[in-house]
């Protein structure tokens, strides 16, 4: 795909000429259904379109203006082909624990080194540590080209339209999805399309993350009861660092212990050790570059104009420490959005193990590219570019090679039910399902440290209440939505700690109390699926 030409057309076209879609009709149809509005999403859809598929775009906010990318920075790596790209290779394996793939990698690498040249114009460039140059893109700005982008090559965007399930023909190929209107009405649709494009970010469990409130788990769930695979969800362990009151990481601050001392170490290092060090029960603080304002992202100076915060705006006294003036950090539970797990990956093309089905983004697995320890270090968005693309290429050949659609049927799903005649005040609350779901998920003793006896305990609640939430959890219009929520939110705590409890040992994101260090015969990923009975198995 020749990105400068799709780009070329961002900055001629009129804004009054750029708009979204309302609504749409109660049964529309497709070649290629994207679902999700995120960077990921927003490749995969405009890849597809310029291989001259038809393309609707539908999102359960607006497109564009909610994720984590659109609450700050986008850091990717520029490393051309050469022993700097070997090095970090290298490297990157080390941190991920020996289960990434380096051909993926390197795929990834290139991929978004061919794009840096017009992505600059929404960032800048920061030199790295000898292995690579960092490209930083303010998150708003590069959404905000990609929607207009979208709209320029004739894609259909569909706001605040919330999928709750997919479409599946006779032999089980999927073929489109359905939700509701996220308006005053909450009347359903349904658009059939010849193959879809997963791309709903991962799950964060609600924990307050900026931007993860849209990361519930919904596109999981509705992979898995398609019939798809996951894998890494062990992985999930992904904690960000947050001051007391502002809810955006300071990636790059200097960050120092209790004692006041500096932790050292390349950015990846020294959050690993400030996460260690709050889960042991410590206090850890942010430096406050002199000046107003604390930038969040990399503290060197960038071109005017790019985002800088109040670092102290809204924080309360307990929040700074009075002898240094440094801010204290909190542990934020990132889980899959920041962790590897999501849906099995077979091919190149981002295909699933279901026909039809293609996924890019948080949603995906991307132990692949990052093994044990998910999004850092300028791995996430370079994953986003590339999945899009290979997923919205892949989706428009499987499409044009489909043909016409036979009948759909919508795949039955936890979460769903309508309970005609009976009382709503009959249907369990969400809130005490997502309730029991955080108890097991946010603590830094639930999901920083594990043990058998701790995963065992969390199985045994989120299991019993599963059968309860299958069939008795449901509703009409935005009653059914938060249903959905609650289903997917406690569907893949259930995945992450059976994948938990079977990988004994210690290795990136997933740590055992009870086995302390890696162990060479788990240098393997593991699959998991099932939705009313969870399965585990190595690769």
């Amino acid at each position: 795909m020749n990105c400068g030409r799709i780009f070329s057309f961002v900055s001629v076209r009129s804004r009054s000429t750029i708009r979204a879609e309302s609504e749409i009709a109660a049964e529309a149809s497709a070649d290629v259904l994207v679902v999700g509005g995120g960077p990921a999403g927003a490749w995969a859809a405009l890849t597809a379109a310029t291989a001259g598929a038809r393309v609707i775009l539908v999102d359960k906010g607006r497109c564009g203006e909610c994720g984590p990318t659109s609450k700050g920075v986008v850091a990717l790596w520029d490393i051309p082909p050469g022993p700097d790209r070997e090095r970090a290779l290298v490297r990157s394996l080390s941190h991920g624990g020996d289960l990434g793939d380096p051909e993926w990698m390197d795929r990834v690498l290139g991929e978004t080194h061919h794009r840096i040249a017009h992505l600059l114009r929404w960032g800048y460039r920061q030199a790295g540590d000898g292995l690579a140059t960092r490209v930083h893109l303010e998150g708003r700005r590069y959404l905000a080209a990609l929607r207009r982008t979208l709209f320029r090559l004739g894609v259909q965007v569909v706001d605040h339209h919330p999928a709750l399930y997919l479409l599946v023909d006779g032999d089980g190929v999927v073929c489109g999805a359905g939700g509701l209107a996220g308006d005053d009405r909450y009347r359903g649709w349904t658009i059939r399309a010849g193959a879809v494009v997963l791309a709903t970010g991962g799950c964060a469990f609600l924990a307050g993350g900026a931007g993860t409130d849209v990361d519930t788990g919904e596109g999981l769930l509705m992979a898995v009861e398609a019939g798809t695979e996951l894998s890494g969800m062990e992985f999930s362990g992904a904690y960000g660092l947050a001051t007391m009151s502002d809810l955006r990481e300071p990636r790059f601050a200097d960050l120092y212990d209790e004692s006041g001392a500096r932790i050292g170490g390349d950015d990846f290092t020294a959050r690993s050790t400030a996460l260690a060090a709050l889960a042991q029960g410590q206090a850890v603080y942010a430096d406050i570059p002199p000046g107003p304002a604390v930038r969040y992202g990399p503290a060197s100076a960038a071109p005017a104009g790019t985002t800088a915060v109040s670092a102290t705006a809204g924080a309360g006294a307990s929040s700074v420490d009075p002898r240094s003036g440094r801010v204290r950090l909190r542990p934020v539970l990132q889980g899959t959005v920041r962790g590897s797990g999501g849906v099995r990956l077979i091919g190149f093309d981002c295909a699933t193990t279901v026909p039809g089905l293609y996924a890019a983004g948080d949603v995906a697995s991307r132990e692949p590219i990052t093994g044990a320890v998910g999004g850092f270090d300028g791995h996430g968005g370079g994953w986003a570019i590339s999945s899009g693309m290979w997923a919205g290429s892949g989706a428009a050949r499987f499409a044009r090679r489909r043909g016409r659609i036979g009948d759909a049927r919508p795949v039955p799903g936890a979460g769903l039910n309508h309970h005609p005649g009976a009382d709503a005040r009959a249907d369990i609350d969400p809130r005490a399902v997502i309730g029991l779901v955080q108890e097991h998920t946010l603590p830094l003793r639930r999901s920083y440290w594990r043990s058998a006896g701790s995963l065992r305990d969390s199985i045994a609640e989120l299991d019993a209440m599963w059968p309860v939430t299958e069939y008795g959890l449901g509703g009409i219009g935005p009653d059914q939505v938060r249903a959905r929520q609650a289903a997917a939110l406690l569907a893949v705590a259930r995945w992450t700690k059976y994948s938990a409890l079977a990988r004994t040992e210690t290795r990136g994101l997933h740590r055992r109390t009870d086995h302390p260090g890696p162990a060479r015969d788990w240098r393997r990923r593991l699959l998991t699926g099932g939705v009313n009975e969870i399965w585990v198995r190595p690769a």
